[in-house]
C-alpha cells in the first residue's frame, strides 16, 4: 500500500503540500501588515475591530434593508403574499451570508495581524492602558483583569483561567498562522500534539465573531470548555468581543441564553446538541436559549465527530408501567445456561487438544470451532490458539463450515445454547437453547412467537361471531407482544453476561453501573445502554434496575453539527478518519506541519506470543527507564489492565501513579506529576487529552518522556494519541508499543501472515520479533476495525438521516408556532392539506356521507356542495372550493372570538391591569381544555386579536408535542421490530423507510385535524376563569449518552433471584444500532483506493470487506 501511495504521489502530487501551496501566501499576506499594525497605538490597534464590523456592516446593507422592508409588508399582505415574502426573505439571508463571507476573506491576513500583535503586546507588556469603551466598563466588574482610571482602562496580562493564575507568554508563529486559515475556510486542521491548537482557534474565532452572528467553540469535556474561555477570554475581549461559556450555567436559565448571545460562546458537543432538544420542547419564545447555528470550531474533532456520534442524544422520560420487566425472573435461567454452556465446551475444549495432539485435525478442528462459536473469550482457548499452527487449523475448519452460506455451520451448533459472534458484537440462541430454557418453565412455547399471519387466517375462517375474532386477535396480539419483549429480554441479558465485562466496559460504583469511556477511560456519568441492555447488566450485577424510559426528543450529534453554516476541527488525530470526515460531513483534512521538527523515537512493535510475556516485558523496559531517571507514560486499554499493572510494578517496588475510571478525578494532579523524573503514570491511551506534560531540563537530558503503549487500540489515531504525550515542541523522547497475538485486535482481525510467519520462525517462549512488516500488518488489522466502525456509523446515520427529516419538519413547525410570524400560513396549509386528505379519502369511495362526517368533526360546518356535485366534480375543483369556504369560515371564527373576548379582556385590564402583566384564559373545544397564558395589555390595545394569536400558538405547539411524542415511540419500536425482516432476506432500512413514511404522513394528518378541531370548536370562557399567569417550572429530565462496546464473560455466580426496587427517574440515553444484511441482499460497495463502486450479493462482499480494501455504501 505504501508503494502504491508513493506512486501516486509521482502522477497525483503530494496533498499536504498541494494545501501548503494554496495556504502560504496568507502568511505572507499576513506578516506583510506587520509592521504598519505595530506602529499602531493600542486605541488605534482596537479600533481595527471597529472599522472590520463597519466594512462587513456596509457590504451586507442592502440586504438588511431589503429584509427589513419585506418583513413589514408581511404584516400587511394577504396570506398568498406572505409565503412568498418569507421565501424570499431566507434567500436574501443567504446571500447576505456569501457576501459576509466574501468581506471575512478579504480581511482575513489583516485581522490575524491585529490578533498576532495583540498577543504580542499582553506577552511584552505587564499591563496594557486604553481608553474606556462602555464594554470596558461592563467587563472591570466581571474580570480582576481588567481596572479603570478615570477615562482609561488598565487590561494586566495575568489573570485567572478556571482556577489557575496564567501570565500571557504566547506569540502566534507562522504554521499557527495557517492552521488558523485552514479553520475559517471550514476544513480539518491535523496539528500535532503540543502545537498549540487552543491559541491558534483565536485566530478564526476573532475573524467570524465580527459578523455578530455567533462563534461556538465546541470541547470535549466542561473542564476544557471553562479553562480556554477563561484562557484565551481576555485577548477576545479586548477588541470588544463577549465570551461566555455555556457549561459554567444551568439548562434553560437567563444566563445559558446571554451565553449564547455572546460574540462568543464556549461548551461542549453534549451541552450544544442538549440545548438544540431543549429548545424544540419550549412553550415559549422566553425559554429558548439558542440562535442560529452559524459558525463552529470543534476541538479534538476526531472524538467528537466520530467518537461521540455513534450515539444519538435522546432525552426521555420514564413510560407507564416503566419499572415492569422480565429481568430478575430471567436471570437465573441466563445464568444457568451460561454456566452449562461453559462447562460443556471446557471439556470440549480439552477433546479438541487431546485430537489435535493425536495428528486428527478434522475432528479437533471441529471441536476447536465448537468451543469458538460458544466461548470465543475463554482464557484457556486463547492461549490454547496461540500455539503454534492451532489458529490455522481453526481458519481452515471455519472456512470449510462457512461454505455456501454456512450451509454446514448448525452442524458445529448444534450441541450450543447460544453462538457468539465476536467480529459483530452480537448474541444469539439455538434451538437447543430455546428447548432447554422452555423446559425450564411450565411452557413448551414460553420463547416461540406465534406466527401472525397464520394464526390470523385461522381466526378469520372460524365460524365465531365478530366479537370473538375480536377477542382472539387481541390476544393473539397480546401474547406476540409478551413474548417479544421476552425474548428480547433474555437476548439482552446473554449478551450483559457473555460480551460485557465489569471494569473493562463498565464498572460498578454505588450501587450503580456506571459505563466507562472507552476511548479515554473516563467514567460517563449518567449515561446509559440502549433498548434495555443496561437494565440486564444491573441485573446481571445484581443492582437497583432502573426503569424503561421513553424518548421525548433526539438527534444525533451527526446531524446537530451538520445544521452549523460552517464548521471547522483542530485535532492532532484526523488523517486516518479523513475519508470518513469527508463523507458524513464535507470536512477536508489538511495536515499542518510542527513549528520544531518532531525528535520523538518511534519504535516499530514488540511482538509476543502471549499476554503473559508481554506484561513481564513491560514491567523490565519500565524498570530499566526508570533507573535512566526518565517518566514513564503506560498506556493500557482496560481498568482491569491498569490494575494488572499496577501490582505487578509493585511487587518490584516501583512507586507509580494510576488514573483510569475508577480514579478519574484525581486526573489534573496525575498529569501534572508526570513529567517528573523517574516518575511512572498508567493511564489509558487517551488520557489527559487536551492537557500538556511538562518535562524539566534533567528530564529532557535523560531521554525525555518514554511511551510505553501496552496493547495496539482497535484505532490508529487512538496510538497516535497515545505516542503524541512525548515529543511535544521538538522535546526529545521515545514510543514503544507491546503486542501479542491473543490480544483482542491480533485475536479478532490480526493478519494470519504474522501468526504463520511467527511459527515458522519456531520461536519460543518469551521470545520476541520486531520488524516493519509487522507493524504495517498491525495498522492493517486496525483499519479493518476503523472500516467496519466506519459502517456502524455510516448506517446509524442512514436511520437518523430519515428521523431528521421528519425532526426537521415538526421542528419547523413548532418554531414557526413559538416565533408566530408564520403560523398562520401553517394554519393555512393545514387547512389545505385536510381538505385534500378528506376529498382524496372520500371521493375514490363515493362515500359523500363519511366526507361531511369528517367536515364536521374538525371544521363545525357542513358541506358547501351537494352530495351530487361532490360526485360529479373532478378533485381538484372541490378541494379548491373547499378550501376557500373553510378558509372564510376560519377568518369569520378568529374575528368572533377577538370580538368575544375583549370585553372579558377589556373588564380585567381597566380593573386589575395594575396587578396583572400577563394571564391565564382557559380555553375548551368540549372535550379537552387548554390554558392559554397571553399579555393582558398587548390583548386589551390589540381588541382580543393578541389572545386569539396567543390561542393559535399554544394549541398548535400542545397538539405538536403530544402527537410527536407518540410517534417517536412508535418509531423505537419499529427500529427494533424491522430488524427481524433480515432473517426474511430483506433489506431492514428499506423497510424502516416505507413504514417510518407512513408513519409520519398519519402522524401530521392526525395533527392537521386536531390542531383545526380545536381552532374551530375552541370557545372563549367567562371573566371567573380567568387568572394571573405564574411562572411554570419545566418538567425536570436528565440528560445522557449511551454507547455499545466490546465483550467477555464472567460475574455468574451471583446471578439469583433478588427483588428490586424501582424508581421513576427521567433519564436520557443514546442508541446505537448495526442492522443485518441478509447474505442474498445486494449491497452496493467502493474500493476505497479508487473509488470504484458495484453492486454485489452480500456474501460476495464478505470477503472483499475483510480484507480492507472495500466499503460499504447506502446499504
Amino acid at each position: 500500500m505504501s508503494l502504491l501511495n508513493s506512486v501516486l504521489k509521482i502522477f497525483v502530487g503530494d496533498k499536504q503540500q498541494k494545501d501548503l501551496k494554496l495556504l502560504q501566501p496568507i502568511v505572507t499576506k499576513t506578516n506583510a501588515f506587520e509592521s504598519a499594525i505595530a506602529a499602531l497605538s493600542n486605541d488605534e490597534l482596537r479600533a481595527k475591530s471597529e472599522e472590520f464590523k463597519a466594512k462587513i456592516k456596509e457590504a451586507t446593507k442592502s440586504f438588511d434593508s431589503k429584509i427589513e422592508a419585506l418583513e413589514k409588508e408581511a404584516l400587511e399582505t394577504d396570506i398568498d403574499r406572505q409565503e412568498t415574502i418569507y421565501g424570499e426573505i431566507d434567500d436574501l439571508k443567504d446571500k447576505a451570508y456569501e457576501v459576509s463571507e466574501g468581506v471575512l476573506e478579504e480581511i482575513m491576513p489583516e485581522a490575524f495581524a491585529v490578533i498576532k500583535e495583540t498577543a504580542k503586546r499582553f506577552t511584552n507588556n505587564k499591563e496594557i492602558e486604553v481608553t474606556a469603551t462602555p464594554f470596558d466598563r461592563e467587563i472591570s466588574a466581571m474580570r480582576a483583569n481588567v481596572t479603570l482610571n478615570g477615562d482609561k482602562s488598565v487590561w494586566a496580562n495575568s489573570w485567572d483561567a478556571s482556577g489557575q493564575e496564567v501570565t500571557w507568554d504566547m506569540i502566534h508563529y507562522d504554521v499557527q498562522l495557517i492552521g488558523g486559515s485552514v479553520l475559517h475556510q471550514g476544513k480539518i486542521a491535523e496539528m500535532m500534539t503540543g502545537e498549540g491548537k487552543t491559541l491558534v482557534s483565536t485566530l478564526p474565532v476573532y475573524l467570524n465573531a465580527l459578523t455578530g452572528k455567533g462563534v461556538h467553540v465546541v470541547t470535549v469535556n466542561d473542564y476544557l470548555a471553562k479553562r480556554d474561555a477563561a484562557w484565551m477570554g481576555p485577548i477576545l475581549e479586548f477588541h470588544g468581543l463577549s465570551i461566555d461559556c455555556i457549561d459554567v450555567h444551568q439548562p434553560n436559565s437567563d444566563a445559558r441564553r446571554k451565553a449564547y448571545n455572546a460574540d462568543i460562546t464556549y461548551g461542549t458537543n453534549n451541552e450544544f446538541g442538549f440545548d438544540y432538544l431543549r429548545d424544540n420542547m419550549a412553550h415559549t419564545k422566553e425559554e429558548l436559549v439558542q440562535r442560529a447555528p452559524n459558525y463552529a470550531i470543534i476541538d479534538e474533532v476526531d472524538s467528537v465527530l466520530i467518537d461521540d456520534a455513534r450515539t444519538p442524544l435522546i432525552i426521555s422520560g420514564a413510560v407507564p408501567q416503566g419499572d415492569r420487566h422480565e429481568f430478575n425472573e430471567l436471570k437465573p435461567l441466563v445464568s444457568d445456561i451460561v454456566t452449562l454452556q461453559k462447562q460443556y465446551l471446557v471439556g470440549v475444549l480439552a477433546e479438541a487438544k487431546k485430537l489435535i495432539a493425536d495428528g486428527d485435525t478434522k475432528e479437533g478442528g471441529f471441536q476447536l470451532l465448537r468451543v469458538y462459536r460458544g466461548i470465543p473469550k475463554n482464557k484457556a482457548l486463547i492461549k490454547f490458539l496461540s500455539q503454534e499452527g492451532i489458529k490455522q487449523i481453526l481458519q481452515k475448519t471455519e472456512n470449510i463450515y462457512m461454505a455456501d452460506n454456512n450451509k454446514l455451520m448448525p452442524e458445529v451448533d448444534a450441541e450450543l445454547y447460544y453462538t457468539i459472534e465476536e467480529k459483530n458484537n452480537s448474541i444469539d440462541l439455538t434451538d437447543k437453547g430455546i428447548v432447554h430454557l422452555s423446559g425450564k418453565t411450565s411452557d413448551e412455547n414460553f420463547f416461540i412467537l406465534p406466527d401472525i399471519g397464520v394464526k390470523v387466517g385461522q381466526i378469520d375462517e372460524s365460524e365465531t361471531t365478530p366479537e370473538e375474532k375480536a377477542s382472539e386477535k387481541e390476544e393473539l396480539y397480546r401474547d406476540f407482544s409478551v413474548k417479544s419483549e421476552r425474548i428480547h429480554t433474555m437476548n439482552q441479558l446473554l449478551k450483559a453476561y457473555s460480551l460485557f465485562e465489569k471494569d473493562v466496559e463498565y464498572v460498578v460504583i454505588d450501587n450503580k453501573v456506571m459505563i466507562v469511556d472507552e476511548q479515554t477511560g473516563r467514567i460517563m456519568d449518567g449515561r446509559r445502554y440502549s433498548d434495555g441492555l443496561h437494565q440486564a447488566i444491573e441485573a446481571k450485577e445484581s443492582v437497583k434496575i432502573e426503569d424503561a424510559t421513553q424518548t421525548f426528543a433526539t438527534v444525533t450529534l451527526q446531524n446537530y453539527f451538520r445544521m452549523y453554516r460552517k464548521l471547522s476541527g483542530m485535532t492532532g488525530t484526523a488523517i486516518t478518519e479523513a475519508g470518513e470526515l469527508w463523507e458524513i460531513y464535507k470536512l477536508d483534512v489538511v495536515e499542518i506541519p510542527t513549528n520544531r521538527p518532531i525528535q520523538r523515537d518511534d519504535k516499530e512493535d514488540l511482538v509476543y506470543k502471549t499476554t503473559r510475556e508481554k506484561y513481564n516485558a513491560v514491567i523490565d523496559d519500565i524498570v530499566k527507564l526508570v533507573e535512566q531517571g526518565r517518566p514513564v507514560l503506560v498506556g493500557t486499554t482496560s481498568v482491569e489492565i491498569s490494575e494488572l499493572l499496577g501490582r505487578m510494578l509493585k511487587m518490584r517496588g516501583i512507586s507509580h501513579n494510576i488514573l483510569n475510571a475508577k480514579l478519574h478525578k484525581k486526573e489534573a494532579d496525575v498529569v501534572a506529576e508526570a513529567g517528573k523524573p523517574g516518575q511512572v503514570t498508567i493511564a489509558t491511551n487517551m488520557a489527559g487529552r487536551g492537557t500538556d506534560i511538562k518535562l524539566t531540563d534533567a528530564v529532557k537530558t535523560s531521554g525525555g518522556l518514554a511511551i510505553i503503549g501496552t496493547e495496539r487500540h482497535d484505532s490508529r489515531r487512538v496510538d497516535r494519541q497515545l505516542r503524541g504525550r512525548a515529543g511535544r515542541q521538538g522535546d526529545v523522547g521515545s514510543s514503544q508499543f507491546y503486542v501479542a497475538l491473543d490480544d483482542n485486535l491480533m485475536r479478532i482481525f490480526g493478519s494470519e501472515r504474522i501468526a504463520k510467519m511467527m511459527d515458522r520462525m519456531g520461536l519460543k517462549e518469551g521470545e520476541v520479533i520486531q520488524h516493519s512488516m509487522i507493524t504495517k500488518s498491525i495498522e492493517r488489522a486496525q483499519k479493518k476495525v476503523e472500516e467496519n466502525n466506519f459502517g456502524i456509523r455510516k448506517r446509524l446515520l442512514e436511520y437518523d438521516d430519515i428521523m431528521n427529516s421528519q425532526r426537521e419538519f415538526v421542528y419547523k413547525r413548532r418554531r414557526h408556532a413559538l416565533d408566530g410570524d408564520r403560523l398562520k400560513i401553517d394554519i393555512v396549509n393545514m387547512i389545505y392539506d385536510t381538505c385534500q386528505a378528506i376529498v382524496n379519502e372520500n371521493k375514490a369511495t363515493k362515500d359523500f356521507q363519511n366526507f361531511e362526517f369528517e367536515l364536521i368533526r374538525f371544521s363545525s360546518m357542513t358541506s358547501p356542495f351537494s352530495e351530487e356535485e361532490f360526485l360529479t366534480m373532478d378533485e381538484n375543483p372541490i378541494i379548491d372550493k373547499l378550501y376557500e369556504a373553510i378558509y372564510n369560515h376560519y377568518q369569520d371564527k378568529i374575528a368572533r372570538n377577538a370580538v368575544a373576548a375583549f370585553p372579558v379582556i377589556k373588564d380585567v385590564y381597566e380593573n386589575e391591569g395594575d396587578k396583572y402583566e400577563r394571564i391565564v384564559v382557559p380555553f375548551s373545544d368540549g372535550v379537552k381544555s387548554l390554558q392559554v397564558v397571553t399579555n393582558l395589555k398587548n390583548a386589551y390595545e390589540s381588541e382580543g386579536k393578541e389572545l386569539v394569536k396567543d390561542f393559535e400558538k399554544n394549541i398548535t405547539l400542545a397538539i405538536i408535542d403530544e402527537n410527536w411524542k407518540t410517534h417517536l415511540r412508535k418509531m423505537d419500536e419499529l427500529k427494533t421490530s424491522v430488524q427481524n425482516v433480515a432473517h426474511e432476506q430483506k433489506d431492514p432500512l428499506l423497510i424502516y423507510k416505507f413504514e417510518a413514511f407512513e408513519l409520519f404522513k398519519v402522524m401530521i394528518d392526525n395533527v392537521n385535524k386536531e390542531v383545526l378541531s380545536f381552532l374551530f370548536k375552541g370557545e372563549i370562557p367567562n371573566q371567573g376563569n380567568i387568572s394571573e399567569a405564574r411562572q411554570q417550572k419545566r418538567e425536570a429530565l436528565n440528560v445522557s449518552k449511551a454507547e455499545v462496546q466490546n465483550s467477555t464473560e464472567q460475574a455468574i455466580s451471583n446471578a439469583r433471584n433478588q427483588d428490586q426496587s424501582q424508581s421513576q427517574q427521567p433519564i436520557e440515553t443514546v442508541v446505537r444500532e448495526q442492522p443485518k444484511i441478509g447474505r442474498n441482499e445486494r449491497v452496493s460497495i467502493k474500493n476505497v483506493m479508487s473509488g470504484e463502486e458495484k453492486i454485489v450479493k452480500y456474501k460476495q462482499a464478505i470477503p472483499l470487506i475483510e480484507k480492507g480494501e472495500w466499503v460499504l455504501v447506502n446499504n
